[in-house]
């Protein structure tokens, strides 16, 4: 798909005047790929592939998007990222031509810098995590190129800077939802197979107690799926989009989860159906951006407002990619890494942040 003038210009309209033109915002030697060493620059492909119309309406703040300090290094597939305390995390993925990286890359977002902190113990792709009362928590993961998952789950010491090995997922998985809510861990959804030929996404739902260093099964998601944006909102679990086995087959649901009640209800659909996105809740309301599908990196950056059950569309990202890590720190979400492309090819070590005025 050809990037044409109407796209140029409905993503340029979106974005507020103060932010750079979007055919500006790329820098030399951001990226790189699994094939070959060193940096190289935006791939054409990816201006053929992006994609930034969305069918919500337009909201009537739509935010503007500025550059970050970049990654340390060209990063992809991590499976999204969470923060505490003024600082985000970003954990494993791919890079520097391998898919089972540990890397634990913060960013401090006072400081507009990136710093190392102790790796994974166990370098993987598409780890689950989460961030609550001072832990950062790595569950599951893929050693293969989305594939061949394992069971480890780990929890880092934020003031010690350690991991350790807590109780292993009941069964392997990777690409799950992770969030923290009540005073426990849950992991929702995901993927298995050891081949491109077997991956199946799976609706498998368990939580886990920290005091009780114990897994236990939860009801399992409506529909069997993997790469969502999961993200809680007051006291629910809200799993959106994502792909059923693969990005072939991408669909809008909204499901949502009441742990009280261990049931599920439908909430408004995703107006983009996309897998590979970021989803972070920001000042009341859930955004979901960037995500890939067939032929497709998108740009979209379209909001959930759990008041009116309703999306809207705001400023699309700058630079458009899936597989990326998202998270909100103080009043922004930063967006970091992620294939500018379709696949798990290239990496990126693009950084931007959004933000209403």
């Amino acid at each position: 798909m050809t990037l044409s003038r109407r796209h140029l210009l409905l993503g340029a309209a979106a974005v507020a005047a103060s932010t750079p033109a979007l055919a500006q915002v790329h820098q030399h030697g951001m990226f790189s790929t699994l094939r070959e060493g060193g940096t190289q620059d935006l791939p054409p492909q990816a201006l053929q592939q992006r994609v930034y119309d969305s069918p919500a309406p337009r909201a009537p703040e739509p935010g503007r998007w500025r550059t970050r300090a970049p990654l340390l290094l060209p990063r992809s597939e991590m499976a999204w990222a969470t923060a505490w305390s003024g600082r985000m995390h970003v954990v494993g993925g791919y890079g520097e031509q391998r898919v089972d990286r540990p890397y634990h890359h913060v960013y401090i977002a006072a400081e507009n810098r990136w710093a190392e902190s102790a790796p994974l113990p166990r370098g993987g792709n598409h780890v689950g995590v989460v961030a609550t009362d001072g832990k950062l928590y790595a569950v599951g993961g893929h050693q293969d190129q989305n594939r061949k998952p394992y069971t480890d789950c780990f929890v880092y010491d934020m003031a010690a800077d350690r991991w350790q090995a807590i109780a292993p997922l009941p069964r392997a998985r990777g690409a799950a939802g992770v969030v923290a809510i009540g005073g426990r861990i849950h992991s929702i959804g995901g993927a298995i197979g050891d081949t491109s030929e077997t991956k199946l996404s799976i609706d498998w739902h368990d939580a886990y107690d920290p005091a009780a260093d114990r897994w236990q099964a939860r009801s399992p998601l409506p529909r069997a799926r993997d790469h969502t944006g999961t993200v809680v909102v007051g006291e629910r679990i809200h799993v959106i989009g994502g792909q059923i086995n693969n990005f072939q087959t991408n669909v809008g649901d909204h499901n949502v989860y009441d742990p009280a009640r261990d049931t599920w209800t439908l909430a408004a659909a995703l107006p983009t159906p996309r897998s590979g996105h970021g989803a972070v809740l920001y000042r009341g309301k859930v955004f979901c951006m960037g995500g890939e599908e067939t032929g497709k990196v998108f740009g979209q950056n379209e909001a959930y407002d759990p008041v009116t059950d309703s999306w809207m569309q705001h400023a699309p990202m700058l630079t458009p990619r899936h597989g990326l890590g998202a998270a909100a720190v103080d009043d922004a979400i930063y967006v970091a890494g992620g294939g500018p492309v379709v696949g798990g090819g290239v990496q990126s070590a693009i950084h931007e942040a959004f933000s209403l005025a």
